[in-house]
């Protein structure tokens, strides 16, 4: 049967990869962004039956009202997708730039606006014993990332992940996918040399939101060299996964 998938963030990069792979097998996709109006209203031109919400995850009353849009056209929410996101590049060492502020900036998209549409949806996808999958980042679990509130705000969302799982489990499915260096439009001029393409993320997200599991896996996709190559073709990482039981051990999924 096919799911209504929401993704937040999705009318470019890991986002829009993500929706189109779920649309590529017969799922109905509800694409997003805060600003990016005229490539959702693209997407949706060549995305039959899809929906595109302009909502800002960072207010409550967008979150509220992009669930509502989403029941309203279709009756239903299966699968949630937090992919929305953001960052600042700067230097570890940089700790003067690194201020509050940015902080701030970085933590109300990353961790607070995901946590507002995981409780946004909750109560519909409890009717569908649906599933969320965060998108986190390699930077959550190790000492990298493109600046230290980044790395920071996935790990927080890491442990988001696990304890919401263990709160609305086994109703709801909540587990979290992170890539590391994606070649996408946010990514496009940083100097740097290690990366995987979209469609690593995408095959990974699919995965997680399909998982039997509720117990917060955090999947970790190592990338390979920067490939800025297009058209973005399936590339499947080497399986990472590890899940954190009950024990607060991390041990190999199945």
């Amino acid at each position: 049967m096919a799911k209504v998938v929401l993704v937040t963030g999705s009318t470019s990069g890991i986002g829009e990869a993500t929706a189109l792979r779920f649309a590529a097998q017969g799922d109905t996709i509800v694409f997003n962004s805060a600003h990016s109006a005229l490539e959702g209203k693209r997407l949706v031109d060549a995305t039959p039956g899809s929906l595109y919400v302009q909502a800002d995850i960072t207010n409550a009353e967008d979150c509220a009202r992009l669930i509502s849009e989403v029941i309203a056209r279709y009756g239903r929410l299966d699968i949630l997708v937090n992919n929305a996101g953001a960052t600042k590049k700067i230097p570890h060492s940089d700790l003067a730039s690194a201020t509050v502020e940015v902080w701030r900036q970085i933590f109300e998209v990353n961790v607070f606006g995901t946590w507002a549409m995981c409780v946004a949806s909750m109560d519909e996808l409890r009717k569908t014993n649906g599933a969320i999958v965060n998108v986190s980042s390699l930077a959550g679990v190790r000492p990298t990332g493109s600046s230290i509130p980044y790395a920071s705000s996935k790990a927080a969302l890491n442990h988001m992940t696990i304890l919401l799982a263990k709160a609305v489990g086994p109703e709801v499915r909540v587990n979290a996918v992170a890539p590391g260096l994606i070649d996408t439009p946010w990514t496009a001029d940083w100097e740097l040399d290690t990366g995987a393409r979209s469609d690593t993320v995408r095959h990974r997200t699919g995965r997680g939101c399909r998982r039997r599991s509720f117990y917060g896996d955090v999947t970790r996709s190592g990338g390979g060299t920067k490939n800025r190559t297009r058209p973005l073709r399936a590339c499947v990482a080497p399986r990472t996964q590890r899940r954190l039981g009950s024990d607060d051990s991390l041990t190999p999924s199945n």
